[in-house]
């Protein structure tokens, strides 16, 4: 795969998303992910952006301030 931005070769990785609700902050680890290698970029597939999205829902309902979540015990 392609960076978006620089056009570099990306490698498969894990990152760290952090999602601002503005009232609370939901943090993700473990993230799948792809990582450009020249510019740092982070792309995810459609499926995890899906997932996120799932997490994110999710957590907002039963939220505090704030949220950490291992991507891995919840995909």
């Amino acid at each position: 795969m392609k960076c978006i931005s620089c056009g570099a070769n990306t490698f498969s990785s894990t990152t760290t998303d952090v999602t601002d609700l503005g009232n609370c902050l939901i943090i993700v680890r473990n993230v799948p992910c792809y990582k450009c290698s020249e510019c740092d970029e982070i792309i995810y597939t459609g499926d995890v952006i899906k997932q996120l999205e799932n997490i994110t829902e999710t957590s907002k309902k039963a939220m505090s301030e704030i949220a950490v979540v291992d991507y891995n015990g919840v995909a």
